[in-house]
């Protein structure tokens, strides 16, 4: 619903070197690029707006928005796209006598309409990034300038935060992790909430869940839940198996929900193989922890076993069954019963946490070996195919630190409900996968798909994985299904150095009565290499205009994110059709934040997590006009002087106007209906250029009024046949006989007594 709320046309607040303006007849100032590519800028109706609510956007993660009218390869490509408003740097926070600033693991998320219930801003309508840090706070950011009712609220400000606790330092230098993991929102819950976790230590150190309310930021009642050993033990359903202290567990996979909003998943590594990994089941409705599954049965043993850590974290298809990829496991329990290293594993709806289907690749022994992670990249759950295509209509993609992709046919999972498969050190043809018909390297017969190479056994671990990453989804104009995966090409096997591609389309290959197959469709034409890079996010309008938004930390996987040279991350705008370049963020427009996260994009704006939120946008042209009331005037006259602000497109003009007399400022005014007034008191005699500057706002450009000559006489001179007679400065007098001398400046006049 659209609530009677003005829509804003997506948004320029301070922007210092963005957009190239010129001057169209001395009097029009205009971005560069063209105007009619933001027309309706802002007329979008809300249903059109794709919310973002879970990590990478959808509970499928499939990472597409084909909502998007506004960015398009010409326009982001233009010289008017650019970083346009900063929040304020979030929450520092105290431990042990160290102050620690904020950083963002968790990638933002975005809800296009939030009515808002308590603080300044209760009973106001807005769009909202909602952010999470490592220091353990959550925040709610306004989205666009609010101009309805009063007063105005800027784009990037803090509508509400909330503290979840005291986090204890982690890795990366010391970055404290108190929230790791994405946050999910529910909008059909009453109210609508946010779910979070965090390792805080109040109450003694431990992981907690929590639901706070969308509106206000308040904590609902009934959590935050604990887990731990103890409260997960009891409801294991792959035990026996010790939950490690929370110094060793990882929270790093993004929250996701059932259909029906009433289970929340949960998912859990270890840092440094310091434990099993877990799937935990939340029921949102009493509250409490429904249900468990460990990667193993390991017992008290603190060492890896299926940590399901990619920050992409479970993906959920229509029906409600949970995806999600493990990590490696000891090479000691290779086909044990219940040992799921190495695996994707689906669980069926519901609780208790049942296995429904597994699928684990042909060299899992290699990868326990070398500590090759499937569980690095999360999947994606495509949407469902038409039966006449292909003969397997149901799909779901991941990849793996090695760089391979894998395409699984969810109807037909490969693998046993109890334990893996034999060890095979030779064979990649038996591959459970759907396995495409070009050998790959270096076996020279078909295997998974090698897209980030050179394909290593021994080098895919630390600084040497090739991908740590979610594939993206899209669907072409002529009905082609791509994912697109993002990851680091090694200079050579042995080699932590990064070279092109960091990008692949990867098209899913249909043939009726054949089952689908991924094979590499194009690569990014230009030099893009990556370090760490997150999941990539698909913008389109419908099949047309794909831009890949892909957000590299710029750092290896084992350099610190703490200290003051540390590299700052770019963002990567890639065509989705030519796979060129289209844009990237210069080098220290981004502050440092976490690795492997991504962007939250709505209309027309992309939203980055780093130490606060950044987003960047198109600017919407205005031309600034300037009149004055009294022209010519006399000297010590006031002079008032109207700049009326115009928009190209849409939008009420907001921020202030600065006068100027050529280049000496003059004064500032607020704009109010579109229009700043200034009256100017001590002009000197002579002429004088005078201009209006739009300072611009979240909503619209800046622009330059065409310089108005103001004309500034004698006091004697005779306006109107009246004698103007000095007000301003006060004069001076000699009195001579019968003659009064008044000198005023470099001037005199004189009159009799």
């Amino acid at each position: 619903m659209d609530n009677g709320r003005t829509r804003h046309a997506p948004i320029a607040s301070r922007r210092l070197r963005l957009v190239q303006m010129v001057l169209v007849s001395g009097v029009l100032s205009r971005l560069l690029f063209m105007p009619e590519l933001l027309l309706g800028q802002g007329q979008l109706t809300p249903g059109a707006v794709t919310n973002t609510l879970t990590f990478h956007i959808d509970r499928q993660r499939t990472g597409w928005s084909p909502n998007e009218t506004v960015l398009t390869p010409v326009s982001v490509s233009s010289p008017g796209f650019g970083p346009v408003w900063d929040s304020p740097q979030f929450d520092t926070v105290n431990i042990g006598g160290t102050d620690y600033g904020p950083h963002m693991y968790a990638s933002p998320l975005y809800v296009d309409d939030v009515l808002m219930s308590g603080g300044a801003h209760a009973g106001r309508h807005f769009e909202v990034v909602f952010a999470a840090t490592g220091n353990g706070f959550v925040y709610a950011v306004n989205a666009f300038d609010n101009i309805t009712g009063a007063p105005l609220v800027p784009a990037g400000t803090i509508l509400w935060r909330t503290r979840l606790g005291t986090p204890s330092p982690g890795p990366d230098g010391g970055v404290p992790l108190g929230v790791l993991s994405t946050p999910t929102i529910d909008l059909n819950a009453v109210p609508p909430r946010i779910y979070v976790t965090a390792d805080t230590t109040e109450g003694g150190r431990s992981w907690k869940v929590l639901a706070l309310d969308l509106t206000s930021g308040s904590v609902i009642s009934g959590w935050p839940l604990i887990i731990d050993d103890s409260t997960l033990g009891p409801i294991n359903q792959n035990g026996p198996t010790t939950f490690q202290p929370p110094g060793a567990m990882s929270q790093r996979g993004g929250l996701n929900l059932s259909p029906d909003g009433r289970l929340l998943y949960v998912p859990f590594g270890a840092y440094g193989d310091g434990g099993a990994g877990w799937m935990v089941a939340v029921d949102t409705i009493t509250p409490r922890l429904a249900s468990a599954y460990a990667g193993a049965p390991s017992g008290t043993r603190a060492f890896a076993n299926a940590g399901m850590w990619g920050s992409g974290g479970p993906a959920i298809d229509v029906a409600g069954n949970v995806y999600d990829t493990t990590g490696n496991g000891p090479n000691d329990t290779r086909n044990a019963p219940g040992y799921w290293g190495e695996s994707l594993l689906v669980w069926k709806p519901g609780a208790p946490l049942r296995l429904g289907g597994t699928y684990t690749p042909w060299n899992y022994c290699q990868m326990d070996d070398a500590d090759t992670d499937l569980g690095g990249d999360s999947p994606v759950v495509l949407p469902d195919l038409d039966p006449s295509t292909t003969s397997t209509p149901h799909l779901v993609a991941f990849g793996s630190k090695q760089g391979t992709a894998y395409l699984v046919d969810r109807d037909r999972l490969p693998g046993r409900l109890d334990q893996r498969q034999n060890c095979n050190l030779t064979d990649p043809t038996v591959d459970g996968s759907l396995l495409g018909p070009s050998p790959q390297p270096p076996f020279g017969t078909v295997a998974p798909l090698d897209v980030f190479g050179p394909y290593s056994e021994v080098y895919t671990q630390s600084d040497y994985a090739r991908a740590r990453t979610t594939p993206a989804y899209f669907r072409g104009p002529d009905g082609t299904n791509y994912v697109f995966y993002s990851g680091a090409t090694k200079q050579c096997e042995t080699c932590r150095q990064p070279i092109p591609p960091g990008l692949a389309r990867l098209q899913v290959v249909l043939s009726p009565g054949a089952p689908a197959h991924l094979s590499i469709d194009a690569v990014t034409a230009s030099a893009l290499s990556l370090f760490s890079p997150g999941s990539p996010v698909v913008t389109s309008n419908g099949s047309s205009d794909a831009i890949v938004w892909v957000l590299d930390a710029n750092v290896y996987r084992s350099a610190p994110l703490i200290g003051a040279s540390v590299p700052h991350p770019v963002l990567y705008a890639v065509d989705g059709t030519t796979m060129s370049l289209l844009w990237q963020s210069r080098p220290s427009e981004l502050n440092v934040g976490g690795k492997y996260n991504t962007v939250a994009v709505a209309r027309g704006v992309v939203f980055v997590g780093t130490d606060r939120i950044q987003a960047f946008g198109l600017l919407t042209a205005t031309s600034t006009s300037l009149v004055s009331a009294l022209n010519p005037s006399a000297f010590g006259k006031a002079v008032p002087f109207t700049a009326t602000v115009t928009p190209a497109t849409s939008g009420m003009p907001t921020g202030t106007v600065t006068f100027e007399d050529g280049a000496t400022v003059l004064g500032t005014a607020t704009l109010s209906g579109g229009q700043a007034a200034f009256t100017a008191s001590a002009l000197a005699v002579g002429g004088h250029s005078i201009s209006a500057i739009y300072s611009g706002s979240a909503t619209l450009a800046g622009s330059t009024s065409a310089a108005v000559l103001q004309t500034v006489n004698k006091a004697d001179f005779n306006v109107g046949g009246q004698l103007e007679e000095p007000l301003y400065p006060r004069p001076v007098s000699d009195v001579h006989g019968h003659r009064e001398v008044v000198h005023l400046g470099h001037s005199s006049w004189e009159r009799k007594l």
